[in-house]
């Protein structure tokens, strides 16, 4: 495919390197001699990609089998999409520059709902088509993985098959059957048929729903001896799991351009606010010593120069410090940086600081969530105000003078008086600075991020309808209005309408298809980037297929409601989030589950109790 003509293409965009691939690490084999060949799909840019972990892990994981070869392929930007379409040139992998309608397998990783309509535009542009009815034999078998299939019913009539839960052996298991029946020749149906029965394996097309009049759901009935409920996939022997330790290193950049090690999987603390904190449970630790030498193994063979130990929740496994005792002897001989992203108010100590700035200090981000103690109580934070300055003074101290501070508006509860308590929190870190004596050199600068909350499914709060848009902008002004006094705090929010959408596609059913459909054919894609959200080709989309956002996005889900998600399993039961969202509404806290165990469901899936609580 590297003709003159493509060669000529490529000096005409922005970032010529997303779409040349032969990055180091990269893997090649001989196409003639592999059975399965799977193209991994990540439905945005190429440094967006490349920066998810989830893909190296499945990149590495797949191309371990000498009959399959992974190659990857990312969503071309704007400019690239249209010459390629001027140009007839189809969509393509970067490793052999085979065109998706070639491979065996095209999976797509669903991070974000606001990827939907790049998933269109990628089938789009690979020639195949958008629904999984009207593809036969002759095209790929279509299928999606990542935390959105926990309710992808927005996108079900889409793919073929969803990959539920953690894709580490679900993906060669879905590979192993998916050869044997290529090689015996079966149908499309038959092969669907054999994959519905490798737990994990969610084939939308055998499931029918029915609606009632008020447009809930009336029924969800399997076909073909489908399982009534479908069960995520888990691996139980985290700790002990192999990663990564020779990754592909991007040319062109990435958001995160660094080595990742995932030290745990899952989330003790249960904010009630959190997807992924209940959606990768059950918690599980990785072996401090297979962490080191993995990090060690990573870095030598990739060159970082920083190596980040990414989780949930960083700083809540039980051996942090003995594990950065055992790097720290290395990382400081060969100058890497070490990483922490996700450090807890509760657990953050001088300790950390001390042994992640050994080499350069990294920005330090700290996530109160909500701008009072009542607030935080509802959502489960257990965060105290007193955590959080001390957590100030032990940065400050440590030499940092920006803090960058996270929060929510639109959570369960809410009043105007949290929404002054957010500017309230970063003043009081501003005074504590000026307090102390031997405070660092500089004035401090207090960030606040403040998004608005997306009620999503699995969490407690899935019952709760998002507040609209006109509240939302008023709350936005008055935080505005509270802060605009203080030149050292700095205050950022995300579009509302961009949160409707999400909230829309997060709690949607089936009948969203023809409307992302018609959105996407209508020019929306990229509906995560500022500069490309079409709100407007959205509402006509939602309108002309009488498709009320509000349904969707704004109003409170009923207990006994059937949920378009109701038919999964991830583990946490229905019967627990909704006795969770019953204590949020008195304010009631809940420990972390190493404390004490609330009976959420996640431990059937691991087979064992997550913790041995007489230990604790």
């Amino acid at each position: 495919m590297i003709d003159n003509k493509f060669k000529s293409i490529l000096l005409s965009v922005q970032k010529p390197a997303r779409y040349t691939g032969g990055e180091p690490g990269c893997v090649y084999k001989d196409k003639e001699k592999v059975d399965v060949r799977f193209a991994f799909c990540f439905p945005d840019t190429y440094e967006i990609g490349m920066s998810h972990l989830g893909m190296k892990i499945l990149y590495d994981e797949l191309n371990k089998q000498d009959y399959i070869w992974c190659e990857r392929c990312f969503a071309p930007w704007t400019d690239m999409m249209a010459k390629m379409k001027e140009n007839n040139i189809p969509l393509y992998t970067l490793e052999s520059k085979t065109p998706l309608k070639e491979m065996d397998i095209v999976g797509f990783t669903l991070m974000y709902e606001l990827s939907y309509t790049n998933v269109l535009a990628m089938l789009d542009l690979a020639g195949i088509p958008f629904y999984a009815k009207d593809r036969d034999e002759s095209y790929p078998l279509i299928i999606a993985g990542g935390p959105c299939t926990c309710n992808a019913e927005p996108v079900a009539d889409f793919f073929d098959i969803m990959a539920l839960g953690e894709g580490e052996f679900l993906d060669v298991e879905i590979c192993r059957v998916y050869n044997e029946c290529k090689k015996q020749g079966l149908s499309k149906l038959e092969t669907l048929k054999a994959l519905s029965k490798i737990q994990g394996v969610y084939v939308p097309s055998f499931y029918d729903v029915k609606y009632k009049e008020d447009k809930t759901i009336e029924s969800v009935t399997p076909l073909y001896d489908a399982p009534e409920i479908c069960a995520k996939h888990v691996v139980k022997d985290f700790a002990n799991l192999p990663f990564p330790t020779d990754t592909v290193v991007p040319m062109a950049g990435a958001v995160h351009n660094r080595a990742m090690v995932e030290v745990l999987r899952g989330c003790i603390r249960g904010c009630r606010f959190c997807q992924a904190g209940f959606i990768y449970r059950p918690f599980r630790e990785r072996d401090i010593d297979l962490i080191n030498s993995g990090a060690r193994d990573l870095c030598k063979n990739t060159g970082y120069e920083e190596v980040s130990l990414t989780s949930l929740s960083t700083s809540d496994h039980s051996r942090l410090e003995d594990l950065l005792d055992n790097m720290l002897p290395w990382t400081q001989q060969e100058k890497v940086n070490i990483a922490l992203p996700s450090l807890r108010v509760d657990n953050f100590s001088e300790s950390l600081i001390e042994k992640t700035t050994k080499i350069r200090k990294s920005g330090l981000t700290l996530a109160p969530e909500a701008g009072t103690q009542r607030l935080r109580d509802i959502i489960n934070k257990n965060v105290t105000e007193e955590e959080i300055e001390k957590t100030a003074k032990i940065a400050f101290e440590g030499g940092y003078t920006h803090i960058k501070l996270y929060f929510m508006m639109g959570l369960p509860g809410e009043t105007m008086d949290d929404i002054k308590g957010i500017v309230d929190t970063a003043q009081k870190i501003i005074d504590i600075f000026w307090s102390m004596p031997n405070r660092p050199k500089g004035k401090p600068e207090v960030s606040i991020s403040v998004a608005t909350f997306i009620p999503k499914p699995f969490t407690p709060f899935q019952f709760f309808g998002q507040n609209d848009g006109e509240l939302i902008k008023e709350k936005q002004a008055y935080l505005l209005e509270c802060a605009k006094s203080n030149k050292r705090i700095k205050v950022s929010y995300n579009n509302p309408e961009e949160s409707l959408l999400e909230a829309v596609l997060a709690r949607g059913d089936r009948r969203l298809a023809p409307a992302i459909l018609q959105a996407y054919k209508s020019g929306a894609m990229f509906d995560s980037w500022y500069e490309c959200f079409n709100f407007d080709a959205w509402m006509k989309a939602f309108a002309d297929n009488d498709i009320v956002p509000e349904f969707y996005a704004n109003r409170f889900r009923p207990y006994d409601e059937i949920n378009p998600w109701d038919h999964i399993n991830y583990g946490v039961t229905k019967k627990f989030l909704i006795e969770d969202y019953e204590r949020s509404l008195k304010a009631i806290t809940s420990k972390p589950c190493n404390k004490q165990c609330y009976s959420c469901g996640a431990n059937k899936l691991l087979g064992r109790a997550c913790f041995e609580y007489s230990k604790n």
